[in-house]
């Protein structure tokens, strides 16, 4: 099938197998490596980009239902060599140990922030439910969020 989608603020156009993963057209088509696949079934939110504004798992959207859509990546979360204020307060508040989630994460603080600029910890740790981190008990993570939300709204 051929889909046309706006990944990253550029229009691909490509012929794609109608049961392809929006997250392997990310990785394998676009050569986009920054969405990580760690369980195919929406569990762990490695895969996490947003899709029309909105975080989404993209292991179990297809291609083919993206048809059309804005997607945003990790990799267009930057812009150029300036790292977006979530990027940089995940790097300056140690929300990384081993990186593999940490593209999803960011995707979601994305949306967390997107739909509370000031959230609690409790909304964060809420907001981050399904998305997971094996190598730290999740502090880091929410100190960057909440270090995020003050970079953005001054």
């Amino acid at each position: 099938m051929n889909i046309s989608i706006t990944v990253n603020g550029k229009v691909h156009s490509h012929d794609v197998e109608p049961r392809m993963s929006l997250a392997q057209y990310l990785r394998e088509v676009l050569d986009l490596t920054g969405t990580h696949i760690g369980c195919d079934t929406t569990g762990c939110g490695a895969c996490t980009i947003t899709l029309d504004g909105n975080a989404v798992k993209s292991c179990t959207l297809l291609a083919v239902q993206a048809d059309g859509c804005e997607v945003t990546t990790i990799e267009g979360m930057a812009n150029g060599h300036a790292m977006h204020p979530i990027q940089e307060a995940f790097k300056e508040n140690h929300g990384l140990q081993c990186g593999f989630c940490t593209p999803g994460m960011v995707m979601t603080a994305a949306d967390i922030l997107k739909n509370n600029p000031n959230p609690t910890e409790e909304e964060i740790r809420h907001g981050l439910e399904g998305n997971f981190c094996r190598c730290t008990g999740y502090h880091n993570i929410v100190k960057s969020i909440r270090h995020a939300a003050e970079k953005i709204n001054g």
